[in-house]
Order: structure tokens, then sequence, then C-alpha cells
């Protein structure tokens, strides 16, 4: 015939039709919209449908079923008060060495259990921490 062995015996190349996986998909992110690729695969895997991860973030991405993403957010400053605001007093100061200059500022760490706050007090010239100290609170309380 003219032609390798191997060409005969190679299978036609077929479009895979993947409406089945992609409808099982959308069901899936339609119930959990926080789920990424690997929580899909795994409820792919429950149905009986097996199907290899890249394919699942391919078909995920093709068809736009991006998980929400879950922000956990705490505010730890309320600018809305009655309180006296103060001048900002070193805005135009700038040091020439140091101990001219200290800033400090206050923020929280978010821990597993708890949060602490951190207070800092930085020199403006050297950049080096002059004095710290933590508080922590539990959030179960």
């Amino acid at each position: 015939m003219g032609i390798a062995r191997s060409t005969y015996y190679d299978r036609p190349e077929r479009p895979a039709d993947d409406t089945a996986i992609v409808e099982a998909m959308f069901a899936i992110c339609d119930e959990f919209e926080f789920y990424g690729y690997r929580r899909v695969g795994a409820a792919l895997r429950q149905q009986g449908l097996i199907v290899n991860h890249k394919k699942i973030r391919r078909l995920m991405r093709e068809h736009d079923l991006r998980p929400k993403i879950r922000r956990r957010f705490i505010a730890t400053t309320d600018s809305d008060h009655d309180g006296p605001i103060f001048p900002n007093l070193a805005k135009d100061i700038i040091p020439s060495g140091p101990n001219q200059l200290w800033v400090s500022d206050i923020t929280y760490v978010s821990l597993p259990t708890r949060f602490i706050y951190v207070a800092i007090i930085l020199d403006v010239w050297s950049r080096l921490i002059v004095g710290y100290a933590s508080v922590g609170r539990s959030t179960h309380g």
C-alpha cells in the first residue's frame, strides 16, 4: 500500500465530547461556589467521572468557572468617631540623624485562635525599632 503499518493501526482523531463533564462541573460550581479545580475533581470522582486535573483546570478556565474567594474581614479601625483628630506634626521634618523623630503605629496580627495587637515605635532615620509591645485577645470570648 505504500504506508507505514503504524499509520494503519493509529486511532482516528475524534474530538472529545466534554459536554457531560462540563454540565457536571456547572452543577458542582452552582452548588459549591467556593470550589476550585481540586474539589471539583473530587466531586466529579464521587459522581463516577474520572477526569485529569489538567483537563478540569482547562474546562473551568474556558467556561469561566472561577471559585469565589472567601475573605474574612475584621474591621479594626473606626474612623467615624467624634473624638479629636490630631494634626501630623512630623510631616515636614526630615531627620539628619538617629533619635530625632520617632513614629508609632498599632496593628493587629491574626492567629488561628486569637489575634494580638502590636504597637511599634520606630526611629524614622535608621528605621530601627526602638520599642514594641503586644497584647493578645481571644476570639472565643
